[in-house]
């Protein structure tokens, strides 16, 4: 690999999005929008190269471009290669699909900018780089952004289609295939009828263009005759999913202020789920009077916006390969925590959910797709940034991520007060009743420094700094840099 030292990632990041701005657009007759790509290549010795998409021939991709016209011969061993979007896996013959190009000229490390966005193919291009020994990173998240806004009508185009299947298949996961025990006659019409009516699908349900529609998506395998769902498939629109995946579902749970507590297991389709845990929650949660409207309405005092985004999205990409776990949801007075089997998916860090920053990449492509076509999810990601703008509207303290076991547990905070309640008692006891108030302005931002603790809380600057280093002191802020410009980040609990 290159030395990091020769190279600042971030800088060659922004150097790919500057060459993908002056791709060159095909002149299509089928109407297929052309995506904005550009690569950027750092050789061992510092040096770089670059590549748009067309910039040398109309159509040709950049990577393409790049290693094949205009690194041609070169030996590119310990050279990194940054582009904008997922290199493809396969073009038709004779043409080579970009990983493959990037695999025969021994490139081990790539930084990639955004997933395809077309279910079928999504991550499959990362993945045989993986296989091939290929060590592959994500853009920074905000980079991120850049690229699909300025790539909003080829993505847009991406989500609506489909590939045909892969002449040397690649499979992210075995639900990708069917499932020996399960048949057509196993999927819920409900479902199905839920999916068509929010995707706005127009064939009906049990027409053969609605069938064929499954088949494209990689939720159905099979003609006609012989079809059987895949795994994905009983999982979005099983009628009881569980009956051939136990792990299936989400357990949901209510502790009440009385010391009752209420529980409820969800076994139904993926796509029912969301809705049928909302009519759960108003009917066993206490719900309060809403003066905001003229007519009298009562509504339960919970974001929902934000446990349906946390729900949807541990649903989607939880890791389906750990058995005998469910997805989990525990409400109670102070908190809404949701735990979804499996760690995060790579290259993602928990470091980077925790602070908001992780990069948009999808464990099961297919379900996402689904619920993105639902207007259920994201295009794109763990609906982190939906997360923290809730919060933020609300002036709730930012969720939190940690991890439990082999599970990620995500923590919603219900009140201003919530992330004071869930620390220690010695730790509360501790905290001046001051102190107490600064503490929750902290917990709704990510970080701060003394002086903007000092304006916020009014205090004395050396009021303020005694503040934060009692806080640091006890492990709830970590400290960096010096001098006026020290920066303290929150640790959540």
């Amino acid at each position: 690999m290159a030395s990091a030292s020769r190279f600042e990632p971030r800088k060659m990041m922004e150097k790919a999005i500057e060459v993908m701005r002056t791709s060159v657009p095909e002149d299509r007759r089928d109407g297929k929008p052309n995506p904005h790509v550009g690569a950027v290549l750092v050789r061992p010795d510092g040096s770089i190269e670059t590549a748009a998409r067309g910039e040398l021939r109309e159509g040709n991709h950049a990577e393409f471009t790049l290693l094949e016209r205009k690194c041609v011969g070169e030996k590119l061993d310990g050279s990194v290669l940054f582009a904008t979007l997922e290199p493809c896996l396969n073009r038709n013959h004779p043409k080579r699909g970009c990983a493959r190009h990037i695999i025969s000229a021994r490139i081990k490390e790539v930084w990639v900018g955004i997933e395809d966005d077309n279910p079928t193919v999504a991550g499959k291009g990362i993945e045989n780089l993986r296989r091939h020994g290929v060590t592959v990173h994500m853009f920074d998240r905000d980079l991120q952004d850049v690229i699909l806004a300025e790539n909003k009508t080829f993505f847009e185009w991406a989500r609506q289609q489909t590939e045909k299947p892969e002449p040397e298949p690649i499979k992210l996961s075995k639900y990708e295939d069917p499932i020996s025990t399960v048949a057509l006659g196993d999927l819920s019409e409900e479902a199905l009828e839920r999916y068509r009516d929010k995707a706005g699908i127009k064939p009906a349900v049990d027409s053969e263009e609605f069938g064929r529609l499954l088949r494209q998506q990689g939720l159905v395998i099979g003609d006609a005759a012989a079809a059987k769902p895949t795994g994905f498939g009983f999982l979005l629109f099983g009628k009881e999913p569980r009956n051939a995946l136990p792990q299936a579902g989400l357990l949901a749970r209510a502790d009440l202020a009385d010391g009752q507590s209420s529980r409820e297991e969800f076994g139904q389709a993926l796509v029912l789920i969301p809705a049928l845990l909302e009519q759960w929650l108003n009917k066993v949660l206490p719900s309060t009077l809403d003066r905001s409207r003229m007519e009298r309405r009562e509504q339960v005092d919970l974001p929902f916006e934000m446990i349906r985004e946390a729900v949807v999205n541990a649903l989607i990409h939880r890791d389906y390969d750990v058995a005998g776990q469910k997805c989990q949801l525990v409400v109670n007075t102070d908190t809404i925590t949701i735990k979804s089997p499996g760690s995060p998916i790579s290259p993602i860090t928990l470091d980077q959910m925790r602070s908001f920053t992780a990069p948009m990449k999808s464990r099961n492509p297919v379900l996402h797709y689904v619920f993105a076509r639902m207007g259920m999810a994201e295009e794109q990601g763990y609906g982190l940034t939906s997360l923290k703008k809730h919060a933020e509207v609300l002036g709730l303290p930012l969720p939190s991520y940690s991890m439990e076991g082999d599970s990620l547990v995500l923590t919603i905070y219900r009140s201003k007060t919530a992330a004071t309640a869930v620390l220690s008692q010695d730790i509360i006891d501790s905290l001046s009743k001051s102190e107490r108030a600064g503490w929750e302005w902290l917990v709704t931002r990510e970080t701060a420094t003394s002086s903007d603790y000092a304006t916020a809380m009014a205090l004395p600057k050396r009021t303020a700094l005694n503040h934060l280093k009692r806080f640091t002191t006890l492990n709830l802020l970590q400290k960096s840099g010096s001098g006026p410009s020290t920066l303290y980040q929150v640790i959540r609990p």
